[in-house]
């Protein structure tokens, strides 16, 4: 009699194990053994970068800190990855990261391998050049010129099908060597988007400097996987969270205001 008593118990106490946490797959449940592994880029000044000292500071650290922070994970408990452009999607199905956050533009087509949270930020692309460079004054002056941008990026494509014919792509695996190729005379611009110029361009004031206006529209979303619903909706929780405590701002000011760039209206979370 007794028995027959306490096996509804067990069953129910079984059941409600079962569906009370996150799935241990999923970006809840990775976080709630209390590390992530995080995809950023190293090599970009204001946004993500590595300094001497091994630490690595920026926008896009920030970013990922206060998420990491929202699911309850210390920045002492974060796995830094170098996400380079050519590598993202790769990384996130993969799982060799739990999330992205790289200056990864939101596109439909990598939306078919991945999925985005945020967006966090909106930018447009831009073009830098050499600062005694006066014949390069944006997309439409690039003809017959060298063109340096990273692989699996579309900001090069871009300028080839919208702005100027003749132009001789160069691509890197990551921006800082173009930046290298420019100041060394072996390419005459790059382009990407114009946030991430403007930190190379704050770096060498006296030899670099984006020019023309911005002539796209990108938004940065948070790199996740694609079936992890759950986890995107945490994300952009935290995103929201992020810039209504005004941490969003302080955060921009702090690493890229020196760059001259106005701080811009912060994005609204389209990515659901």
């Amino acid at each position: 009699m007794l028995l027959r008593r306490m096996l509804p118990i067990a069953v129910s106490v079984a059941l409600l194990a079962g569906c009370g946490g996150p799935a241990e797959d999923s970006l809840e449940g990775r976080a709630d053994s209390g590390s992530l592994t995080i995809g950023i880029r190293f090599d970009q000044p204001g946004l993500a970068q590595r300094r001497i000292d091994g630490k690595f500071v920026g926008f896009d650290v920030d970013v990922a800190k206060f998420i990491a922070a929202d699911l309850g994970v210390d920045e002492k408990r974060i796995s830094w990855v170098e996400a380079r452009s050519a590598d993202r999607e790769k990384m996130i199905m993969s799982g060799a990261v739990d999330f992205v956050v790289a200056t990864y533009s939101i596109t439909d087509k990598r939306k078919q391998q991945v999925a985005f949270a945020g967006p966090y930020f909106e930018t447009g692309q831009g073009v830098l050049v050499r600062y005694t460079d006066d014949e390069i004054t944006g997309p439409d002056k690039l003809n017959g010129k060298n063109l340096c941008s990273v692989s699996n990026s579309t900001s090069a494509q871009k300028v080839v099908d919208e702005f100027a014919q003749g132009v001789r792509l160069v691509e890197y695996g990551q921006y800082s060597d173009c930046v290298t190729a420019l100041l060394a005379g072996n390419v005459d611009a790059v382009t990407t988007d114009e946030v991430i110029l403007a930190g190379f361009a704050a770096a060498n004031p006296e030899l670099l400097k984006v020019v023309g206006p911005k002539f796209s529209t990108e938004k940065y979303g948070v790199g996740l996987p694609k079936d992890d619903v759950q986890g995107r909706a945490k994300v952009n929780g935290a995103i929201d969270k992020m810039i209504s405590s005004g941490e969003w701002t302080r955060s921009f000011e702090r690493n890229i205001g020196q760059s001259g760039i106005e701080v811009p209206d912060p994005p609204r979370i389209t990515e659901q």
